[in-house]
């Protein structure tokens, strides 16, 4: 373990992964009880074209990727209850977003070697630049989601009775989704834009099969995605398998095990 963390690369992995799995458990959580993963999903597929637009005019992929996930996260809250059971149309948006990312990368050839890092992330080989950028992502939504944690909760549960009580379910669902944006963000430069769903789905799906509370589902979220990002990232330095593969696996293990626990004890 020590020998790890004697390379830079070594820790600002371990630092952006920390930061990113934290957030993406917690967000993730939220998600989950709102029944709306599949949306944080194409968030992710919209990130990828904006990342290799920004490519394309000069920028940093990172601020393509911040700026289409909002701006997908704030057109996705305007829609608010027509989104739930949209696949057609969310499957729609992931295919025309991809197609777009390659459209993208087709008039920017000199980037195409780094499309694999972007689809399927590459959590070692995060700068300090970026790593900072990320710290920064991260507090904001920590913030922005305290602000918002009790109507968000109110509205996710009860959302006739919050309406009814006069909180906006379309202001709530765009700022919640605004936040998802930012975390989809981060993930991406960890697990990559496919594999969205190990960190912020993941953890929150098998909190949810431990416990009903919602304060230890969201702590035992963001624990699960801190320890499978960790764990995927030291499995990776002693294997010389990508770390995006063991995340994966760690979280896919993870949520089977609870799984399996959860209908065991129904049997009993």
């Amino acid at each position: 373990m020590f020998t790890m963390l004697e390379y830079d690369f070594m820790r600002n992995a371990f630092a952006a992964s920390a930061v990113v799995a934290l957030l993406a458990g917690t967000v993730g959580y939220f998600l989950v009880m709102r029944g709306q993963t599949f949306a944080g999903h194409a968030l992710s597929h919209v990130g990828f074209a904006g990342a290799t637009g920004a490519v394309l005019i000069g920028l940093a992929p990172l601020y393509g990727l911040v700026a289409s996930t909002v701006a997908g996260g704030i057109v996705m809250g305007l829609m608010g209850a027509r989104l739930q059971g949209s696949d057609v149309a969310i499957g729609s948006i992931l295919a025309l977003a991809l197609g777009l990312g390659m459209l993208f990368l087709h008039f920017f050839t000199s980037y195409a070697t780094q499309v694999t890092a972007l689809l399927f992330g590459n959590v070692l080989s995060v700068e300090a630049d970026t790593l900072h950028a990320l710290i920064v992502l991260g507090v904001l939504c920590a913030i922005l989601l305290a602000c918002i944690a009790r109507p968000l909760v109110f509205a996710s549960t009860q959302p006739e009775l919050a309406e009814a009580k006069g909180v906006s379910l379309r202001r709530i669902s765009v700022l919640f989704l605004s936040i998802v944006a930012l975390a989809t963000a981060g993930c991406i430069q960890i697990v990559g834009v496919l594999l969205v769903f190990t960190l912020m789905i993941g953890p929150a799906a098998a909190a949810r099969h431990m416990t009903s509370r919602l304060g230890h589902g969201v702590a035992l979220s963001a624990g699960l995605a801190l320890s499978e990002a960790w764990g995927g990232i030291a499995l990776a330095y002693y294997t010389d398998w990508p770390s995006s593969f063991w995340i994966s696996a760690l979280s896919v293990g993870t949520y089977l095990a609870t799984l399996s626990v959860r209908q065991w004890r129904r049997r009993r």
